[in-house]
């Protein structure tokens, strides 16, 4: 475009100023400068966010440079392309030609191309006596030269975001299954502290993550979960030089009971938890009266109190968000199609324990052992598991026995229902 040159479009279409000063930038260019034309196309698509093109944009940009003869833009090739829109719909997949005139406006709005139009608005090259192109009306691609630099910048600055969210979400990943790793491991091992409420916070914080997070929504959420992971591994660290230093039997016994090769962990598949739900981490010890207090006095099916026997050891219940989470199929059995409570959780233990064939008897007298709340917790997980055990009563008996002798836990057998369903949650409702 030659200096002071100043182009208007046909018709009812109106000039803008961006449209002046997209051809004021484009009538700066020399004669030696040039660009390769698939060079710049690269470069604009990864700098699109910043340009404001859409993906469709940019596609019937691509037919207009596969209009151009050379590989390199320059003004000695020619800049100033001239396809009509059906020869555009067939390079850019058979793109309606209104969607393409629309695509062409921004491509024009954004001073990527400048509009050449001719006196009745078609495009068209007038060539010279030796054949060459003269005088040409259509599309210029200048600006893909003047501004070759300042696209390049701005690609440079989007990868580099780019690869900063890439690293900030593999830092974020590692630190979200080690948490998750250390949750599990203090929970199975039945070690003292409040890990569901640890576990709680954890899924807050991954899902309160977007599907599509900034860089600094996920720095923010990095610092919180390395944060947690290093209280947990303090307490970790203090329960381990705490048992060092007592070498109490009963805590090494405890380890054995874990470590059983007919427990219900042994026999899920290992796979890795991912992530979970709401509240703050304390490193509080458990006490009989913090174990109790998580507990109901309401009355199971069968008449029985939920707390257990003086005879038993206390077995301490879990979060109904956790269990519905490991067993998401109790939810279908709970009164209108939905758990919201643990009354919901029973009555659907009820339904649940007849459909296994489970006896009443049976039942009471696991909700007497290990209270109702853990009942009806194990009778979601052996729904959740019925195609690999053969007589739920006889099973539901043996954990009870093994409840009642403390060589039992709910929480390996929740966490594993949790691990092989991968961390999906379902909620109740």
């Amino acid at each position: 475009m030659e200096p002071g040159n100043v182009t208007t479009p046909f018709g009812q279409r109106s000039m803008t100023l961006g449209m002046l000063a997209s051809q004021k930038a484009a009538s700066q260019l020399q004669a030696d400068q040039s660009v390769d034309k698939w060079k710049i196309y690269r470069s604009l698509c990864t700098a699109k966010p910043l340009l404001g093109v859409t993906d469709r944009a940019l596609a019937v940009l691509n037919a207009l440079l596969s209009f151009h003869p050379q590989n390199v833009l320059s003004e000695e090739s020619g800049l100033v392309v001239f396809p009509s829109n059906a020869q555009l719909s067939l390079r850019s997949h058979g793109m309606a030609e209104q969607t393409i005139r629309r695509h062409l406006a921004v491509l024009v709005e954004t001073g990527l191309i400048i509009r050449k139009d001719s006196p009745n608005g078609k495009r068209y090259a007038r060539r010279a006596s030796g054949g060459e192109i003269g005088e040409a009306f259509g599309f210029s691609l200048a600006p893909l030269i003047v501004r070759a630099e300042e696209i390049e910048h701005l690609a440079a600055e989007v990868a580099a975001e780019r690869l900063h969210l890439q690293r900030l979400r593999e830092q974020f990943t590692l630190c979200r299954r080690d948490v998750s790793k250390l949750i599990e491991t203090a929970m199975e091992e039945d070690l003292a502290g409040d890990w569901e409420t640890a576990f709680g916070y954890f899924r807050e914080l991954v899902e309160a993550l977007p599907r599509t997070p900034t860089a600094k929504q996920v720095a923010l959420a990095l610092e919180e979960m390395q944060t947690l992971r290093d209280d947990i591994t303090n307490r970790l660290e203090t329960l381990i030089k705490a048992e060092k230093s007592s070498g109490n039997p009963a805590q090494n016994g405890r380890h054995i009971q874990n470590s059983n090769p007919d427990s219900i962990s042994d026999l899920e598949p290992a796979l890795e938890t991912k992530q979970g739900a709401n509240s703050a981490f304390r490193n509080e010890p458990y006490t009989a009266a913090s174990q109790q207090k998580h507990k109901r006095d309401d009355q199971t099916p069968g008449g029985a109190r939920s707390n257990t026997t003086d005879s038993s050891p206390s077995l301490k219940s879990f979060p109904l968000g956790l269990v519905l989470q490991a067993c998401p199929d109790m939810v279908n059995y709970g009164p209108g199609g939905s758990i919201a409570t643990w009354r919901d959780m029973m009555a659907a233990a009820v339904v649940v324990r007849g459909m296994l064939g489970v006896s009443p008897a049976a039942y009471e007298e696991a909700a007497i052992i290990m209270g109702a709340e853990n009942a009806a917790t194990v009778m979601a997980c052996i729904l959740e598991r019925g195609g690999h055990i053969n007589s739920a009563g006889g099973y539901l008996r043996d954990l009870t026995r093994r409840a009642e002798k403390g060589e039992f836990s709910v929480g390996p057998m929740l966490m594993s229902l949790v691990r092989a369903r991968g961390g999906v949650t379902r909620r109740a409702g």
